[in-house]
């Protein structure tokens, strides 16, 4: 009787040490550290954003004291970070798929539809997505969002004009273009036939 109890309690019990294992095997301070670097923030600075001692953030980062499930995602929102971002294994393989069907696709007016692709990046800087620009609209035209940072747009179908303050430029099927974020743009159809574009927008860490 005895012995079958030993026995449940040495399968059933967790041990702590293989915990603390598993923990530091994901090497959380090592990543903080990282992106704390990337943005050349200093640890007192990360404190006043978090809400935490630097002293406290120092030994995090050191990994002499692991951080609850809170403070981790309040770092991870200064990042802004998924909190998975923490948990991945470093030299895990990224293969994603997201199939056409399941995408959701967004009318934004009456001249473009808009199909998310990000759930495939878990970064929230990169923001990739399918963009269907439809004519019919008097002087319709799509403006981007204003943000620090690059965008890509390459044409897949179709052809676009894509207009800034200095000058417009037609871009046709396979024609791509990188363009500053800051800047004021639109993109439009171009001869009243409907384009279909892959845009990428790449925003700064800030």
């Amino acid at each position: 009787m005895a012995k079958d109890l030993k026995s449940r309690l040495s399968l059933d019990t967790v041990n702590e040490a293989i915990v603390d294992a598993l923990i530091e095997g994901k090497g959380l301070g090592k990543k903080i550290r990282r992106l704390r670097l990337k943005r050349s923030m200093g640890l007192v600075e990360l404190g006043r954003e978090v809400g935490l001692s630097p002293s406290f953030l120092s030994q995090l980062e050191n990994g002499r004291v692991i951080p609850t499930l809170r403070n981790l995602a309040r770092i991870a929102m200064v990042f802004k970070k998924e909190l998975s971002y923490f948990f991945a294994d470093e030299n895990e393989t990224v293969f994603r798929i997201t199939r056409a069907k399941n995408r959701i696709r967004l009318l934004m007016g009456e001249f473009l539809i808009s199909d998310s692709m990000s759930v495939l990046v878990p970064d929230r800087h990169i923001v990739p997505c399918v963009a269907d620009f439809l004519p019919g609209v008097a002087d319709a035209a799509f403006h981007p969002q204003i943000f620090p940072g690059l965008e890509l747009v390459y044409v897949i179908e179709g052809s676009l004009t894509l207009s800034t303050a200095d000058k417009t430029e037609l871009l046709q099927a396979e024609d791509s273009a990188w363009i500053d974020g800051n800047t004021t743009r639109l993109y439009r159809c171009h001869e009243d036939k409907p384009a279909r574009a892959l845009i990428v927008t790449f925003a700064l860490q800030s």
